[in-house]
């Protein structure tokens, strides 16, 4: 089993955390008329991040825990694409939309060499 104690200690999880709470903020400044589209799905999205990785962490086994930095990735990729639209619609600043993203792809780079490593571990 690849060693985590706690998944709070994950700093793959605090960056989702921080994402997270960033996703949250500028989505409180979209139109009304989004609520339930983009707010709703972009936060939804980032929530799933972290709460896949803390959940895989959680589980019993390499393999599960891999499989659920898998869906985190998914999601994340969900959040990005979400991000994307949000700019085309001008929702969001090119400028704030580029540091989401920034932040999305160090954050992914970081789960993918840690799925790669749990995958190994399990092996």
């Amino acid at each position: 089993r690849f060693p985590v104690q706690d998944f709070r200690q994950l700093r793959v999880w605090s960056e989702a955390m921080d994402l997270c709470e960033r996703v949250y903020e500028v989505t409180a400044h979209y139109r009304a008329d989004e609520r339930f589209g983009l707010v709703a799905q972009s936060r939804r999205s980032a929530v799933s991040v972290a709460s896949n990785i803390a959940e895989g962490a959680g589980r019993p086994g390499s393999t599960e825990f891999a499989r659920f930095l898998g869906y985190a990735i998914g999601s994340l990729s969900e959040l990005e694409t979400q991000i994307e639209i949000a700019r085309r619609v001008e929702e969001l600043g090119a400028e704030v939309a580029d540091q989401i993203l920034a932040a999305s792809g160090r954050l992914g780079r970081r789960l993918i060499r840690l799925h790669d490593r749990v995958v190994a571990s399990a092996h």
